[in-house]
Formats: structure tokens, C-alpha cells, sequence
């Protein structure tokens, strides 16, 4: 082997290495664009069964279903967000006229109340809390600064809003987009496997994160119906919120649960610590639990069972690898990655018995 040679391969090698980071860095540039593709081909998904529906069942044509399933989208929307500005609106006039020494005030109040509620009960916390300087550390100035942030946001989401929107139309209506991109840069002699692959993917797929959003319904109902019967301010936007918080695994529970606690006892600020914040909270938190129960051992095997068609301890072990590997994002998409994969490995390599073995079912 020559020295020219070997200067071909050390420059072919670095270039491979530019062009790959050229790619990466293009990819980190135009990160957001992948993200409204991404969430646009998870609307698709989710709006394939109702457009299969109106086509089949109703004879609608393929772009009127299209346009009828985008305005149920859209008045979902709608509807989301008219449930929250009331909310918002209320909390910005409030907002405008917080005395935060006031709110601070009503803080430390509330901290005496339960600190002498733990004293009853010979549980000493004060110390700790006062070793912390919890107290002393709260910015209650960050509170407007918080909202502003979120206001100066609400641009920056119009314009990903309708170009998510714009391009779930198309996927929508033409489910080739998708299909037509694979084949072109899989190998010869394998495009029937991978239109086929595909169809399998989508099928289980639209009926994965379908199943989610009745998951997340029922959490809601749960939520709503608890938090009302104990009298808790803005109860359909908190149970929202937190039913929402459950499409992270594991993670989204005990953020929910915190967030439920917390918007529970500052409901009540003002009264009684142990006679009726200390009660009304635990009974909310009572219902949590229950909620999480029929979630975890109802709902969520359910839709594993009969959308990925995966065990539940499959599932948990993916989702905790992926939590390893890539945080809260890779728990997200651990389930619908790993179906893929699943899929993929069925299609081509089903000779291979531990892939027989794992994707039996398919």
C-alpha cells in the first residue's frame, strides 16, 4: 500500500466527517422545522381513523374528509384555548394589581399555620426550614417576569401553529408523502417490504396515540370530577393540565401529582391550615392516587395490549432505557420508536428466532 493510497482514504475519511457534521449541523439550524413535521405527522396519525371513517362510512371524497377532520382539529383547539383565557385573563389583572408584600405576607402566614400544625403533632420541621432559607430565596418579582416570557412566546407559536397545521393538511391528504420519501431511498427488491412495513406502522401508530387521548380523557374526567366535588378554583384547567402532564411516563405522574398538591392548598390560602386546607387537600390527593391506579392498571395495559401490541413490562423496561439513554424526551417517544422497530425487524428479519420471538403478535 502506496502513500497516495493511504492520503485517498485519510481524505475520504474526513471528508465523510465533514459531510456527516455539515448534516448534523444543518439539522441542529433547522431543529424546529423538524419538530413541526414531527408533531404534524402525529396529527396525521391521529386523524387517519376519522378520515378512513368519513371515506368508508359517510362516502365523503378524500380532500373534503380531509378538511372536515382539520376544522375538528381546529375547533379542538379553539376550544383549548378558550378554556384558558379566561384563566390567564383573570390572573393578568391580578397580576396588575398584586401587592407582592401582600402575597408574601399570605405565604408566610400559611408556612405558620402548617409549621404550627406539625408542632401539635410533635413533628419538628422548622428548623430544617429555616436552616434552608426557603423563605428568604422566593423572588416573587418573577412572577410578572414569568408571564411576560410567555406573552413575548405567544409569537413564536403562531407561527409554528400554522405551519404545523398547514402541513398536517397534507399529510393528511396525501398519506403518500411519507411513503413515497421511504421507497425512494430504500435498496431495490426491498420496496413491497417497505410499503408494507409502513402501512403496519401507521395502523399501530394511529391507534397508539388515539388510545392516549382517551387515556388523557379519562384521566380529565377523574380530575375535574374530584376537584370539584372539594371546591377547587379553576378545577377544569388544573385537571387539564395535569391529565396532560401524564403523556410523560412516569416522569409527567409525580410532576402532576406535585402540581395538583400545590395548586390544591394555594386554592385556600387564607383559611385554616389544619381544619380545612390540610383535609380538602388530602382528599384531593386521595383522588389523585385513585386516578393513577385506574390509569396504571386499566387504561395503560389496555392500550398497550391492543394498539402496540406489547407487554406492559416491555413497555416499562423501553421506556426506563430510553429515560437512561435520552431523558425526558426519549421516554416520550420510547413506545412509538420501539414499535417501529418492532415492525421493521418483523418484516426483515423474521427468520431470526429471538426476532420471531419479539415481535409474535404483529
Amino acid at each position: 500500500m502506496n502513500s497516495k493510497i493511504i492520503a485517498n482514504g485519510i481524505l475520504r475519511a474526513l471528508g465523510i466527517i465533514a459531510a456527516i457534521a455539515l448534516v448534523l449541523f444543518f439539522l441542529y439550524k433547522i431543529q424546529s422545522i423538524i419538530i413541526y413535521i414531527t408533531v404534524a405527522a402525529v396529527i396525521s396519525l391521529i386523524g387517519r381513523p376519522i378520515i378512513l371513517f368519513l371515506r368508508r362510512k359517510l362516502k365523503f371524497n378524500n380532500t373534503f374528509a380531509v378538511v372536515v377532520t382539520m376544522v375538528l382539529f381546529i375547533g379542538l383547539l379553539i376550544g383549548l384555548i378558550g378554556m384558558f383565557i379566561p384563566l390567564i385573563s383573570d390572573q393578568g389583572k391580578n397580576l396588575a394589581l398584586l401587592d407582592f408584600e401582600q402575597l408574601e405576607d399570605n405565604i408566610n402566614k400559611l408556612y405558620l399555620q402548617v409549621n404550627d400544625y406539625f408542632e401539635f403533632n410533635n413533628i419538628d420541621v422548622e428548623q430544617s426550614i429555616k436552616d434552608s432559607n426557603l423563605l428568604s430565596k422566593l423572588d416573587f418579582s418573577l412572577i410578572p417576569n414569568f408571564f411576560n416570557g410567555v406573552i413575548n412566546g405567544l409569537g413564536s407559536f403562531s407561527v409554528g401553529l400554522f405551519s404545523v397545521l398547514f402541513i398536517s393538511f397534507f399529510f393528511l391528504k396525501d398519506s403518500q408523502l411519507f411513503e413515497n420519501g421511504i421507497i425512494a431511498i430504500v435498496p431495490e427488491g426491498n420496496e413491497m417490504r417497505s410499503k408494507r412495513s409502513w402501512n403496519k406502522i401507521k395502523d399501530l401508530l394511529s391507534r397508539y396515540f388515539v388510545g392516549l387521548i382517551f387515556q388523557i380523557l379519562i384521566l380529565f374526567v377523574i380530575y375535574t370530577i374530584v376537584l370539584l366535588i372539594f371546591g377547587i378554583d379553576n378545577a377544569v384547567v388544573i385537571a387539564f393540565l395535569c391529565a396532560l402532564l401524564n403523556l410523560v411516563p412516569y416522569v409527567g405522574p409525580l410532576v402532576s401529582g406535585f402540581l395538583m398538591l400545590l395548586l390544591s392548598m394555594s386554592s385556600n390560602l387564607g383559611e385554616s391550615f389544619s381544619e380545612v386546607i390540610l383535609p380538602k387537600t388530602s382528599y384531593v390527593m386521595i383522588g389523585f392516587i385513585i386516578a393513577q391506579l385506574i390509569d396504571n392498571f386499566f387504561s395503560q395495559p389496555i392500550i398497550f395490549s391492543k394498539s402496540v401490541k406489547s407487554h406492559p413490562l416491555e413497555i416499562f423496561l423501553i421506556i426506563i432505557i430510553a429515560g437512561i439513554l435520552f431523558g425526558i424526551v426519549g421516554m416520550i417517544v420510547a413506545v412509538p420508536a420501539y414499535t417501529a422497530i418492532k415492525v421493521i425487524l418483523k418484516e426483515f428479519l423474521s427468520e431470526y428466532k429471538i426476532v420471531s420471538k419479539l415481535t409474535k403478535g404483529l
